[in-house]
């Protein structure tokens, strides 16, 4: 691959004349995002060596065991964002609460606020699959001047100004939209870079590749079931190959650039869905409709959602324009 190509710094300050505020600041947050990136893949790469894989002995809000490269990365996160003097809140899928920030000035002049998982997928990580990093940012909506609120986070998918992800992978790339369509930077390692390599990324409007966890089949609602069942069938263009990581970055991703769907549907089990509206589905769903495809919840666009607490859970069918509406008209036809 030749690197006589655009770094995502460049591109940044080239590009931030379009973003809607164009003051700098959401620059220098997106480079705070980038220079986390990089900090936190140095110790993905090199977990199988030294004492990071694993659980950390303890749960996190959503209950879940928290693995130990999870809190390394959201202490890297917060730290990095904390010190650029950018961000006046913070939400992340590890803690429990927002954390609020204030500005140097102690006046609490900041004006954005980052929603992230600092590393989706992290039951990967023990076995070599590719694990990611999710963000979403919004401009605050309580007065400048004043702490942060929940009231600042719990803000629609379609109010975002920037979403993205870092999927740390066979290449670590960082993927982000600022409202303005979709563009992919890939690490070079050797000399510590993110380049512009898929410029204008766009799901294919078909695809043929549906991911889902088919082991949870009994427990979802008839509508999945029966699409399903239809990405099975032998018809001209199907079957529909299965492929399913397990993480949502990596899925998401293989997905747009090859064309399919990914489904995390409610079920029996989980009766509101498992994916987290806030940190994952609504800044994937952003990051979706930029590149063509659609995301919703089989029913409702995912950005339209009006969030009610910070760890609130939603069913998520994201992927090719066509599938995803196909698998609507299944959630419909069933309901």
């Amino acid at each position: 691959m030749s690197f006589k190509k655009q770094t995502l710094g460049e591109f940044i300050i080239e590009n931030q004349s379009s973003f809607k505020y164009s003051s700098g600041e959401l620059s220098s947050l997106l480079n705070s995002i980038r220079l986390a990136a990089k900090v936190v893949n140095h110790e993905v790469n090199k977990a199988g060596l030294v004492d990071i894989i694993g659980a950390a002995g303890d749960t996190n809000i959503q209950g879940e065991d928290q693995q130990k490269l999870d809190v390394y990365a959201n202490e890297k996160f917060i730290q990095t964002l904390t010190k650029r003097n950018i961000v006046c809140g913070i939400a992340s899928e590890e803690e429990d609460d927002f954390i609020t920030i204030n500005s140097q000035d102690e006046n609490h002049q900041n004006k954005y606020v980052v929603l992230i998982d600092p590393l989706d997928g992290s039951s990967n990580i023990d076995v070599n699959v590719s694990v990611g990093t999710i963000f979403s940012i919004y401009r605050r909506v309580t007065p400048i001047g004043t702490p942060v609120t929940l009231e600042d986070f719990l803000q629609q998918g379609n109010k975002q100004v920037a979403a993205g992800y870092v999927v740390y992978g066979t290449s670590t790339m960082l993927v982000y939209t600022t409202g303005h369509g979709v563009n992919g930077f890939t690490l070079n390692p050797a000399i510590g870079s993110f380049y512009l390599s898929h410029p204008n990324m766009q799901f294919p409007k078909d695809g043929n590749i549906y991911s889902v966890n088919e082991g949870n089949y009994i427990h979802f609602p008839q509508g999945i079931k029966n699409y399903i069942k239809y990405c099975q069938q032998e018809e001209e263009d199907r079957p529909y190959t299965s492929r399913y990581i397990g993480s949502l970055v990596s899925d998401f991703h293989r997905n747009m650039i090859k064309g399919g769907i990914y489904l995390y549907p409610q079920s029996s089990k989980n009766p509101k869905g498992k994916l987290r509206l806030l940190y994952e589905c609504n800044p994937m769903a952003f990051l979706a409709e930029e590149a063509n495809g659609k995301a919703s919840d089989g029913f409702t666009r995912i950005m339209d959602i009006q969030p009610t607490e910070l760890h609130e859970r939603v069913p998520f069918v994201c992927g090719s324009r066509n599938m995803v509406e196909k698998a609507e008209e299944f959630m419909k036809a069933a309901k």
